[in-house]
C-alpha cells in the first residue's frame, strides 16, 4: 500500500520552511476568540450567559402572569360574593326601620277601648314613624303644589280639566308619588289643566 502526503500549496515562504509542510490556513473570520473580537460580535459564552439571563426573566414574567391572574379571579369570585350579599340583605336595614312603626300599630291594635282621639293619635305618630323611615332609607314623597308645572318623569295625569292656572300644570294630586335615590317607584297620579 502506498501513501501519500497531501499536496499543499506553498506561498512565498523562507528557504527555512521550504522543506516543512505548510500548515492549513484560516480564514480570518473563522478564528473563535479573534475573529470575534475583530468583528464586534459576543462569543458563544456570552451567548449562553444571555440566553440564561433571559430564560430566567421570561420564567419570571410568566410567573407574575400568573399570580396577577389567580388575584384578578379572587377579586372577581370576593366581588361576586360581596354583591350577592348585597342583594340578599339589602332590605335588611329598610325592614330594621319599619320595625318599630309596625309595633306602633300592634300596640293600637291593644287598646281595646279607645276613644276616636286617641286612635287618631295613634295613626298620625304612626304615620310620623312611617314618614322618617322611609326619608332614612331615601324614599321621598313626590307631592307637587297646585300650579305646579306637570313633569311627565314625575307625574302621571289622570285627568285635564278646565281650570284659570297655566295650561300643563298640576290642579290637584290625586294620590303622592315616591323615589328612591332620584328613581321613581310611583309616579304622582295628578290632575292637570288643559290647553287653552
Amino acid at each position: 500500500m502506498l501513501l501519500r502526503r497531501p499536496f499543499v500549496i506553498q506561498k512565498n515562504m523562507p528557504d527555512n520552511q521550504a522543506n516543512t509542510p505548510a500548515q492549513a490556513e484560516t480564514p480570518s473570520g473563522f478564528d473563535d476568540t479573534a475573529g470575534a473580537q475583530a468583528t464586534g460580535l459576543p462569543d458563544i459564552a456570552e451567548l449562553q450567559a444571555r440566553l440564561a439571563e433571559l430564560q430566567a426573566k421570561s420564567a419570571e414574567i410568566g410567573e407574575q402572569y400568573l399570580r396577577a391572574q389567580a388575584e384578578m379571579q379572587n377579586t372577581r369570585r370576593r366581588a361576586d360574593e360581596e354583591m350577592s350579599k348585597a342583594r340578599k340583605y339589602a332590605v335588611e336595614s329598610f325592614a330594621d326601620s319599619l320595625l318599630p312603626v309596625a309595633d306602633s300599630l300592634e300596640a293600637s291594635l291593644m287598646v281595646k277601648d279607645a276613644s276616636p282621639e286617641v286612635i287618631r293619635e295613634g295613626a298620625e305618630a304612626t304615620l310620623r314613624q312611617l314618614r322618617a323611615a322611609l326619608e332614612r332609607n331615601k324614599v321621598i314623597e313626590i307631592n307637587p303644589a297646585a300650579g305646579a308645572k306637570f313633569d311627565p318623569h314625575l307625574h302621571q295625569a289622570i285627568s285635564v280639566v278646565p281650570a284659570e292656572q297655566e295650561p300643563n300644570s298640576v290642579v290637584t294630586v290625586l294620590q303622592k308619588g315616591y323615589s328612591i335615590a332620584e328613581r321613581v317607584l310611583r309616579p304622582a297620579l295628578v290632575t292637570v289643566t288643559a290647553p287653552k
